[in-house]
């Protein structure tokens, strides 16, 4: 194993890192990556109540390296969609919150056109300025939202630095968090987002959590209190595994 892909003692015991997608209202969500604004508050409400507060990815990787994450949760939101700045943002900041949103650079302003689902609006990039502006740590997505292993080693490193030069120039500061598209990451990505200059990367499910496979729990609109203590205990018992 090659010392870049080996598991990252740095980051054990692995923190906890909610995957979020949409925050909106909806009648059909048939890949069930939306959260209504009231389950979302409700949510949000849940993790304040146990002392637990929502931070992005590179402030929480930043905290853990000193020692300081206890009580914090990783909060990241995928693809970028309008309503995280109408919907997530205004709540997340009532409670103090922070969070990372992954952005596919050459979709902005424009929908999900990678799905078969409802059609839901990207973040302008006036939109993701003002979140950059309010704390909100932006992370690259790729170029397209493509499956990464079905790349050729053109597209995998177009999708990896230009989206990433892309978001730097829009929001002015570096971006240094990647997600995986769909989660799909084989070795070959793992490495070319290390290769690419990023700080760390967001997966689901990686095989050997590292700074460039973060493992991430998934959070849903039939997320309640059960439903949450049942993740989150699930992720103790995961992490106590791998110390």
């Amino acid at each position: 194993m090659t010392e870049s892909l080996r598991p990252v003692r740095d980051i054990r015991p692995v923190p906890l890192v909610l995957m979020y997608h949409s925050v909106d209202h909806f009648d059909e969500d048939p890949h069930l990556v939306t959260v209504s604004p009231a389950r979302f508050e409700r949510q949000m409400a849940w993790l304040r109540a146990r002392g637990l507060r929502g931070v992005g990815t590179r402030e929480l990787l930043d905290a853990h390296a000193a020692g300081r994450a206890r009580g914090l949760v990783g909060l990241t939101f995928d693809d970028g969609y309008a309503d995280f700045a109408t919907r997530a943002v205004p709540a997340l900041l009532r409670y103090g919150f922070g969070a990372t949103v992954f952005v596919v650079s050459g979709r902005i302003g424009t929908y999900n056109a990678w799905d078969d689902g409802p059609r839901k609006p990207l973040m302008t990039a006036e939109q993701i300025r003002a979140m950059a502006d309010a704390g909100i740590e932006v992370g690259s997505h790729g170029r397209h939202h493509v499956s990464l292993p079905e790349t050729d080693e053109t597209e995998l490193r177009e999708e990896l630095e230009e989206s990433r030069a892309a978001l730097e120039e829009l929001v002015g500061s570096p971006v240094t968090g990647f997600a995986y598209p769909y989660g799909h990451a084989t070795t070959r990505e793992i490495e070319a987002v290390r290769a690419a200059g990023y700080d760390y990367a967001c997966d689901i499910t990686p095989d050997e959590p590292a700074r460039h496979a973060l493992p991430r729990t998934y959070i849903g609109d039939r997320d309640g209190p059960l439903r949450l203590r049942a993740k989150l205990l699930r992720h103790e018992l995961r992490r106590r595994s791998r110390v």
